[in-house]
């Protein structure tokens, strides 16, 4: 199994050495507010078993640079595919574009030597025909289980990222990250009918914990539960209702709908519904939401960002009171704040921006079956798929992948075609009921911005939410 040292993977003596990469950053950045040479090697996989059949099976590598230079508000970026001297040297000709305003370069951040996830590379640990085989037996295992089951498609997917961040000041930080995902979808037929369900789990560790029985059953169990729970549904209802937001994944509304809107960037150009809002009420009473890149093994954790700063729990809400905000450096510098090691990239061919981690709302204490006896009509939301969001309103739209009729405090029907329709700052507002049992994601966010993607976590308790929009059928 592959353990790196950085080196052998960023560097290649004939066209750049550690040293050369040094005196590059601190020359090309001499006049510089701040910025980095950020070096990149990943490897990557994914397989594919569908209709019976491993239908891919691919491997790429990729390795590359990219230099930014910020001065004021302004950021010069070049990025390439190639790690060498000249090559750098030629991207530094982009940051002669950037005036010159600097006075003092920026404090580098602060070292860490935690670790969060282990350094071994995923994909050495699992044979090629161990993972195929993986992947045929949940497939003949979810078939199994129901005659209803009319197809089933599994995937596995790993990365392993190298990273080193080099600054002019002569700071230098590496990180290792591995990262893995499983997915099983199912879709069932009945009486011409044909309804799916979905589910996934991994985070940043090796394949040996999803071999495990009981790991990749589960998958198979809850895929199929929710598959067969959508063909006996029935149309949703439409309105203004109550509505109860089981614990765990329905926490991407939060991240979606709010989570965005407390990003540094935002609320720096007073684009957001919570700039310029600190020591506001913008919740309800008890409501509490956090971010947190230090959770170990978990999808959206980082020992460090792209910037080099070690990651932190940021409270961003507290009772109902907003703290703060998510900050990258360059955010933070001009807002006179601490980044909170939240800059992220999906590449090196991409400059960071402030980006969640894992966000999601702390537990309450609230019963999450007392919650469900207080509502005499409206919905129960267990799953979320797709959903929109304007960042400047706060206005999204979820639709739901499995979903109930609530009637009289008790769980009914399930429906089909619920949508939640809402604002963000006004729906943490109606929030009535906070459970006691918070759960984070199974590992399977992937949050979008400006362009990029990088893997996140979301979570959060049960929760009762008064007057949220439902759009429906019935």
């Amino acid at each position: 199994m592959t353990t790196a040292d950085p080196a052998i993977h960023l560097y290649d003596p004939s066209r750049l050495s550690p040293d050369e990469a040094q005196a590059l950053t601190s020359r090309l950045l001499a006049e510089c507010d701040d910025g980095e040479l950020y070096l990149q090697f990943s490897a990557s996989e994914s397989f594919t078993f569908d209709d019976g059949r491993l239908k891919t099976a691919d491997y790429s590598r990729d390795s590359g640079f990219g230099l930014r230079g910020v001065s004021g508000e302004m950021t010069g970026f070049a990025h390439a595919n190639e790690i060498s001297a000249a090559a750098i040297a030629r991207a530094g000709e982009t940051l002669r574009l950037l005036d010159p305003t600097a006075q003092q370069m920026a404090a580098p951040p602060q070292r860490s030597n935690r670790h969060l996830y282990t350094a071994d590379n995923p994909l050495d640990s699992l044979g090629f025909a161990e993972k195929v085989r993986l992947l045929e037996t949940i497939d003949a295992t979810a078939r199994a289980r129901d005659p209803r089951v009319a197809q089933v498609t599994a995937s596995l997917t790993a990365e392993w990222n190298v990273i080193e961040i080099i600054r002019p000041d002569g700071y230098r930080a590496q990180d290792i990250r591995p990262l893995i995902r499983l997915n099983v979808s199912i879709v069932a037929e009945a009486n011409g009918r044909r309804e799916r369900g979905t589910f996934g789990c991994g985070g940043r560790y090796l394949y040996d914990r999803i071999i495990d029985e009981s790991v990749w059953m589960r998958a198979v169990d809850e895929a199929l539960a929710q598959a067969l729970v959508n063909l006996e549904s029935e149309a949703a209802p439409a309105g203004e209702m109550t509505v109860l937001l089981g614990p765990g994944w329905p926490g991407v509304l939060l991240h979606e709908a709010v989570g965005h809107g407390l990003e540094g960037d935002f609320n720096r150009k007073g684009t957001s519904a919570f700039s310029g809002r600190i020591g506001e009420r913008v919740a309800a009473p008890g409501v509490t939401v956090v971010d947190d890149g230090t959770i170990a093994a978990r999808r959206g954790s980082l020992t460090i960002d792209d910037e080099g700063t070690p990651t932190t729990e940021t409270v961003l809400i507290e009772d109902g009171i907003l703290k703060g905000y998510m900050q990258d450096r360059l955010n933070a510098r001009l807002m006179g704040m601490e980044p909170t090691g939240n800059g992220r990239r999906q590449s090196y061919a991409h400059a960071p921006m402030p980006r969640m981690t894992n966000t999601f709302m702390r537990s309450g204490t609230d019963d999450p079956e007392e919650l469900l006896s207080r509502v005499d009509k409206g919905i129960f939301a267990k799953s979320f798929g797709g959903g929109q969001v304007d960042i400047v309103s706060g206005k999204f739209t979820f639709s739901c992948t499995e979903a109930y009729k609530v009637e009289k405090g008790r769980i009914g029907a399930p429906i089909k075609g619920a949508t939640l329709i809402g604002d963000g700052p006004s729906v943490l507002t109606r929030v009535i009921g906070i459970g006691n049992d918070l759960a984070l994601d199974e590992g399977i966010g992937m949050c979008g911005k400006a362009g990029q993607g990088v893997p996140a976590g979301v979570g959060q308790p049960t929760l009762l939410i008064n007057g949220l929009t439902v759009g429906g059928t019935a």
